[in-house]
């Protein structure tokens, strides 16, 4: 978790490169509940930062999932759309999109895991 960075929405960023992996937190899917459905957003597909790409339905709630960085989608976890749950088995090793992002600085403004658990603390 060390390697992540995180957004207030509760969405976690693997940087490699321009690429980022995102998905969301553990914290997230406990709040959320059972996840049995997630919506996903096109490959080529362009979003600025904060937008929402997505939701995430649990038997509980349908939550949006906003982008953390601005860029396109390269990709997207074609597992998660059989396998919604691999979300709640695993939220650190289930990325739902992968994107190209355009802006590199605006990593500067998600928080590092120490500042991240003390948010979630708040």
């Amino acid at each position: 978790m060390s390697n992540l960075l995180f957004s207030t929405d509760h969405e976690w960023v693997k940087v490699e490169g321009n690429v980022a992996y995102i998905g969301i937190t553990d914290y997230a899917q406990k709040q959320l509940g059972e996840i049995v459905y997630v919506e996903l957003p096109e490959v080529d597909d362009a979003f600025e930062k904060g937008d929402s790409f997505g939701v995430i339905e649990s038997v509980k709630a349908a939550s949006d999932a906003y982008i953390p960085v601005t860029g396109k989608i390269v990709e997207i976890n074609e597992e998660l759309v059989d396998s919604p749950q691999l979300v709640n088995e695993d939220a650190f090793g289930n990325w739902i999109v992968k994107v190209e992002m355009s802006d590199l600085s605006e990593l500067e403004e998600l928080m590092n895991s120490q500042q991240y658990e003390a948010y979630c603390e708040e």
